[in-house]
């Protein structure tokens, strides 16, 4: 059974998955689990939830044991007042992937995913075979972009400024989810997802004011993110990884970040696809995927 009765999901998927729920000392976990094969972790990032993952989960469940996980906060994950730095992330995915029987597997992470990833890799090396990510800058990793930068950037990059402020952001986007959360995935993807998934994740949002309020935590909490990722840079990264743009959006820039912190990176750039890459072009990612996790 899978908890939530999300829309749209692939015939047969609820055949192979079902809802795990994970008690850890602070929060309790949520992840759609199904497959068999080697683990491999999928991680979602801002603003979703281990629904982003629904299209190439099935196949991907072929060959490995499939843990898509809500982060503490996300989706229908327990969403505690602290814990979203990416150190504290990283960790709970380590108990939770414990938790399920997996001392080592792979990840892939997207996005917020994509931060805990690195921050997965460089606190837990005994942990991961292989790293995979997807769309995103790391803060404190990244070289920061000028505040008054272009208006290409400025129109990516707003939202970092806006969520890590400390209350006024949900006062003006409480009651106006669908409005702001809406523009984020309108703007940000090169082929529209479909406007089932889209209510999906913003009804979530804007359900409940702690799901709002939590979405904004892991920007809040990025001085602590970065102050760690200052820390993590100075011991590179050894294993594999793959860096995944989407053409329309972050390109060839995901991969140079991951080089800024790991010696054996191979990066691929999807064309005609922004930032949902697992939603926009399922068939390429599942491709890059299947390749560099099965090699």
């Amino acid at each position: 059974m899978i908890d939530g009765t999300p829309p749209g999901l692939p015939a047969g998927f609820t055949d192979t998955f079902a809802s795990r729920h994970v008690d850890l000392d602070e929060v309790r976990l949520h992840a759609v689990v199904g497959g068999e094969g080697p683990p491999v972790l999928l991680l979602a990032g801002w603003p979703q939830n281990w629904y982003a993952w629904r299209l190439l989960m099935p196949r991907l469940a072929e060959d490995h044991r499939v843990v898509a996980a809500d982060l503490r906060g996300a989706g229908l994950s327990g969403k505690p007042l602290d814990g979203y730095d990416t150190g504290t992330l990283a960790a709970d995915m380590v108990a939770l992937m414990a938790a399920l029987g997996h001392e080592r597997f792979a990840m892939v992470g997207h996005d917020v995913g994509m931060w805990t990833g690195y921050a997965l890799a460089a606190d837990h090396p005994d942990r991961l075979d292989r790293l995979a990510v997807a769309e995103a800058a790391v803060p404190g990793l990244s070289p920061s972009p000028p505040l008054l930068g272009s208006g290409t950037a400025n129109d990516r990059l707003w939202h970092f400024a806006f969520n890590r402020l400390p209350a006024l952001n949900e006062q003006l986007v409480s009651g106006r989810e669908h409005l702001f959360f809406g523009e984020q995935f309108a703007t940000k993807a090169a082929q529209p997802l479909p406007e089932h998934a889209v209510r999906y994740y913003v009804d979530a949002l804007a359900a409940d004011p702690e799901a709002l309020r939590a979405s904004f935590a892991y920007y809040r909490a990025l001085d602590t993110t970065i102050a760690q990722n200052e820390r993590r840079r100075v011991r590179r990264l050894t294993l594999p990884v793959l860096a995944i743009g989407g053409a329309d959006n972050l390109g060839e820039s995901v991969a140079t970040t991951m080089r800024l912190a790991a010696d054996d990176v191979r990066g691929v750039v999807i064309p005609a696809c922004g930032h949902y890459p697992a939603e926009e072009a399922p068939e390429a990612m599942l491709s890059a995927l299947t390749e560099f996790l099965t090699p």
